[in-house]
């Protein structure tokens, strides 16, 4: 088949290990082709659920039982005389570690929710129907909203510009619905997350255009909403798409 080469390439565009021109490329095939983006919205479904199936185990009581019968209980005296100098280093090498588990840990968390966004921007860019309200009118698309998701939000005037507005559809982030619009500058579809600061990580006070999972990503927090910007446009479109997205009024 002659889709069979991309087929091959899905699982890497989903975990971002191909170069820029080959993720482009099949960006491209994706938007095109009906069947490999049914498979690429299929996976990105399969990848949500098994992230959602390792949260959900726990040990039962009768394997925590086990546990504790291997581990059984020595004599307290002899145990304090021969592991309380052990603790104490022990304890000293945590205090020093764990600011830096912490930090990796909210790093970690972010990642995690930077490629929740992406996989609901492949999923848009696969899609037949990426939007729920279809219109180049912020005046349209905008009022589509109220009722939908718990806060409102500014659209800026394109006029003169690049971009497009191609429509929008409610998100969600951690069960938390959110605005994504869609917007088209040249040959790319660039997808714009809007969510109450509670339900996405904050911002660590540092703006500016970065690469995740192979798309260029931009974010922000203003007046209680944190906004991403998603794309597999050039970095200066991404900036000056957040930069109109920050001055609407």
């Amino acid at each position: 088949m002659a889709c069979d080469n991309w087929m091959d390439k899905l699982d890497a565009y989903m975990d971002g290990e191909l170069s820029a021109a080959e993720a482009r490329a099949l960006n491209e095939h994706v938007k095109q082709c009906a069947s490999c983006g049914a498979e690429a919205l299929r996976r990105v479904q399969q990848k949500r659920m098994v992230q959602a199936a390792a949260l959900k185990f726990k040990p039962d009581a009768a394997f925590r039982a086990r546990i504790r019968k291997q581990i059984g209980s020595p004599d307290r005296t002899h145990w304090m005389a021969r592991w309380v100098p052990v603790l104490v280093a022990v304890a000293a090498a945590f205090l020093i570690a764990a600011f830096m588990i912490t930090s990796q840990r909210s790093r970690g968390n972010e990642q995690q929710l930077l490629s929740e966004l992406v996989d609901q921007h492949v999923a848009s860019l696969a899609s037949a129907t990426p939007v729920d309200v279809i219109s180049t009118d912020r005046h349209t698309v905008k009022p589509w909203f109220a009722g939908r998701i718990p806060f409102s939000f500014d659209l800026p005037d394109l006029q003169n510009t690049p971009f497009t507005l191609i429509g929008g559809r409610v998100a969600y982030l951690q069960q938390s619905p959110g605005a994504e619009l869609i917007f088209r500058v040249r040959l790319h579809q660039i997808s714009v997350f809007i969510f109450q600061e509670r339900t996405a990580l904050h911002g660590n006070g540092k703006e500016g255009v970065r690469t995740d999972l192979s798309f260029q990503v931009n974010s922000w927090d203003r007046d209680g909403l944190r906004y991403f910007v998603i794309g597999d446009a050039g970095s200066s479109d991404i900036e000056r798409l957040s930069k109109l997205m920050q001055a609407a009024e």
